[in-house]
């Protein structure tokens, strides 16, 4: 929203350069704790609704929903091995929280059995993103904000496509299996920028938990509904695969500072198009200049997508 705000201040031409910061510091408390602050997000009545941890709750409730679509077998490799895409990026990414991971057999580690009786009923502390402190800020300016600051145009990147949705924090999904609200952010940014899926280079989507990362493939239409887990196992969210996605780790391998990771998903983006990406980077196609962010608020309860453009 800060990104959003920024970028409508610089088009409504009230302002020419605008700092978008995103803080966060959640290790002053235990992790229980933290899940039931980080609740806030979520509708207060339903935040002790038989799970300690919240947010981690109601993924899981997502993905044994989803295991009841796709096969449970099916849905935990692809669990896996987002798992593994996340932390193999965190390994090229020095900010990264998981930069210093060494486990040898990711996917092996990611399909460690949940444990309902301690965390939740379908998902492993794998699953989930990071607890974790951070902070990032990216500038949003003008053509003349640029001269002004003395940025060249090959230096920045273009924002072309917003979409912004919401949905009523008090009422349950229709569906478990579908993140309908950034379905609809997404459609939004992607009329907005005049763009497809297809023309995508890459993707910073908010995988909170794995299930989100499967689903967000879906909402976004890199893979059709019911596909997500397939679309995964066949390595096309790899660095390396058809539309690489998460590039310097994403919640679960960078980090999940709550305030801090819609701004840092836009500066991984930027890095990737302005090639600064350092041993992260990737090769983002000349037919293909685009990159997506999408960053959730809640529980799909409230989305902010934006296409960037390389110059």
């Amino acid at each position: 929203m800060a990104l959003v705000s920024g970028i409508k201040s610089v088009l409504s031409g009230s302002a020419e350069v605008v700092l978008a910061l995103g803080i966060e510091v959640q290790n002053t408390v235990k992790a229980i704790y933290g899940a039931d602050i980080l609740a806030g997000a979520g509708w207060f009545q339903r935040r002790k609704d038989g799970q300690a941890y919240f947010f981690p709750g109601q993924f899981s409730d997502r993905a044994g929903a989803y295991f009841e679509k796709v096969g449970r077998e099916k849905a935990r490799k692809a669990f896996a091995r987002w798992y593994r895409n996340s932390i193999e990026n965190a390994r090229l990414c020095p900010t990264a929280q998981e930069f210093d991971n060494k486990t040898a057999d990711l996917e092996a580690q990611g399909l460690m059995e949940p444990t309902p009786r301690s965390f939740t009923d379908h998902l492993n502390v794998f699953d989930c993103s990071k607890v974790s402190d951070g902070a990032s800020a990216i500038a949003i300016v003008s053509e003349e904000g640029l001269k002004r600051c003395g940025v060249s145009v090959s230096d920045a990147v273009e924002v072309v496509g917003i979409g912004h949705a919401a949905d009523d924090i008090t009422a349950l999904p229709e569906d478990l299996t579908r993140l309908t609200t950034v379905a609809h952010a997404v459609k939004q940014a992607l009329t907005s920028a005049g763009i497809t899926p297809a023309d995508l280079a890459t993707v910073e989507t908010h995988d909170c938990f794995t299930i989100a990362g499967i689903l967000g493939m879906e909402a976004i239409g890199l893979a059709p509904e019911g596909k997500g887990a397939d679309f995964v196992i066949e390595g096309h969210t790899a660095r390396d695969g058809k539309i690489p996605v998460n590039t310097t780790g994403g919640l679960i391998g960078w980090g999940h500072p709550t305030g801090a990771t819609g701004v840092h998903q836009a500066v991984t983006i930027w890095e990737q198009l302005t090639g600064k990406a350092g041993n992260s980077q990737i090769n983002i196609p000349a037919d293909r200049p685009y990159g997506l962010t999408v960053n959730m608020g809640g529980d799909d309860r409230t989305v902010v997508a934006i296409v960037f453009k390389k110059n």
